[in-house]
């Protein structure tokens, strides 16, 4: 059993299969539901400005989770004959419980096919694109760009919505598993920091890639990084740090929950969210007030989604669960914007 999601209005426990919502709860209150003890989120003051969402890691076209190169933990899991591919279950799961709540924007961040073909990622468009129409917004990851695929590769781009701005980057490198974020894309960025500031537009700016950073913090330093190679990792540090405006960085890649702040950054959140295709199966939802940001963990809860991720949370010889599900603070927390 999992406390999997508390906002600042509900909390959400998983039982196995089976999910109890407790909706209607007061903000920054201590509630005991199911055994665990929990405060809901603050509300910031002010007005709710807007929703938006993201999703990653959502590999259309994948038929077998669980295979990393070079460890074979097992075990892995495919969907039974007959059955529909798990990434369409997942994702239809997802599109489905972010089309109930009145979305800005939906950005995608990354693997969104499994082999970078055109034909996963024509399946991709064909979820995404009548869902959600101009509000959809996309970017590539590693799956897509590894075997020299260049469709969504047309960031950075801004996406402008009531009190936040989105900066969505390319981090994927051709024929590469890890990522970089190229001069260019840090000239844009400070640009654009340093122009809404310019201007007296006081909206934040949230950063949105597929990689996850480097820790500068760290005592070592490979070159073959699996996120964000050192040398980019701390350019884009230097950025963020330089600029008050830039509130957080967003990832995948990682298809984990986790949140770290580096010191030069002060509280600004480096962000990873688990994947859609596979256990926790998540989507991301952020709440934009006058004077800050919520981002709330939602684990996917149609019944066919949830029999599915019951099953792959015991890949990686059963580590999984811990590696992927995270802390509460790592999936629902407050994003400062001042």
């Amino acid at each position: 059993m999992e406390l999997t999601t508390v906002a600042d209005d509900e909390a959400v426990v998983h039982d196995g299969l089976e999910v109890h919502r407790y909706p209607d709860l007061e903000p920054d209150t201590p509630y005991e539901r199911h055994g665990f003890h929990f405060r809901t989120l603050a509300r910031p003051p002010g007005e709710l400005l807007c929703r938006f969402a993201t999703v990653n890691d959502v590999h259309f076209g994948e038929v077998e989770a669980g295979l990393i190169e070079g460890m074979e933990l097992g075990p892995t899991f495919s969907s039974e004959p007959g059955d529909d591919p798990y990434p369409d279950v997942m994702n239809r799961g997802a599109i489905a419980e972010m089309l109930a709540v009145e979305l800005a924007a939906v950005v995608v961040k990354g693997d969104l096919t499994s082999q970078g073909t055109i034909e996963e990622y024509d399946r991709f468009r064909s979820f995404y694109e009548p869902a959600f129409g101009d509000r959809l917004h996309v970017v590539r990851g590693n799956h897509d760009s590894y075997h020299g695929a260049t469709f969504a590769s047309n960031a950075p781009f801004s996406v402008d919505l009531p009190g936040v701005v989105i900066a969505v980057i390319d981090t994927a490198r051709h024929e590469r598993a890890n990522g970089h974020i190229g001069a260019e894309t840090l000239t844009w960025l400070r640009d654009l920091a340093a122009g809404l500031a310019g201007q007296g537009d006081d909206r934040p700016i949230l950063i949105m890639g597929h990689h996850h950073a480097w820790n500068p913090e760290s005592n070592e330093r490979p070159d073959n990084y699996f996120g964000i190679t050192p040398d980019d990792s701390e350019a884009l540090i230097d950025v963020v740090a330089a600029h008050d405006n830039l509130r957080g960085y967003f990832a995948g890649h990682t298809h984990r929950n986790r949140v770290r702040r580096f010191g030069l950054t002060r509280d600004v959140p480096w962000v990873e969210v688990a994947s859609v295709k596979e256990f926790p199966g998540a989507w991301a939802e952020y709440r934009v007030y006058e004077t800050a940001i919520l981002q709330i963990m939602h684990r996917i809860a149609s019944p066919e989604c949830m029999d599915w991720t019951e099953k792959t949370r015991q890949m990686y010889a059963g580590m999984y669960f811990e590696y992927s599900i995270g802390e509460l603070a790592d999936r629902c927390f407050t994003i400062a914007t001042r």
